[in-house]
């Protein structure tokens, strides 16, 4: 096997050669601002419900109609590490895309809200959105009575 080899010289003058470092300088040196500057940006402000507008919003958007101010608040401490109960709960959560082993030893606030459009249910539908920052954390559907169960965010049907 051969292996080619090319050799490629150029003549640079001291000043052109300067001028190009400078330039490619300044546009690292833009790049990198913007980068911090959109990532720090995106970490402030998106994805982010610290109002109940947002979380309202954001239970619309999965296809909830709900009572817009919250029949409950809570703030709680998740232990670190998970208890039983919580790796449970945590095995419904991991099934729509929520982890809360990483916020294990975090506080979060969990926002109950009744549900009006829950198919085939006129009540006893309440839905638990639980914040870390306000962030979404975790989230479930509770349906009340005799067969009652517990579900994830996503709207049936």
């Amino acid at each position: 096997m051969r292996l080619l080899m090319f050799i490629w010289t150029a003549r640079l003058r001291r000043r052109k050669t300067l001028a190009a470092a400078l330039i490619i300088a300044a546009l690292a040196a833009v790049l990198l601002i913007l980068s911090g500057f959109l990532h720090k940006s995106a970490e402030d402000g998106a994805g982010r419900l610290d109002t109940e507008e947002a979380r309202a919003d954001y239970l619309r958007d999965l296809g909830w109609e709900i009572v817009p101010d919250p029949v409950a608040t809570l703030q709680l401490q998740l232990p670190d590490p998970l208890t039983e109960e919580y790796a449970a709960y945590n095995k419904l959560q991991k099934e729509q895309g929520f982890d809360l082993s990483k916020l294990a030893g975090q506080q979060v606030t969990r926002y109950t809200y009744a549900v009006l459009n829950y198919p085939g249910r006129a009540d006893g539908v309440q839905i638990n959105l639980y914040l870390c920052e306000g962030i979404p954390a975790a989230g479930d559907v509770i349906v009340t009575g005799a067969d009652g169960f517990q579900a994830g965010l996503e709207f049936p049907g």
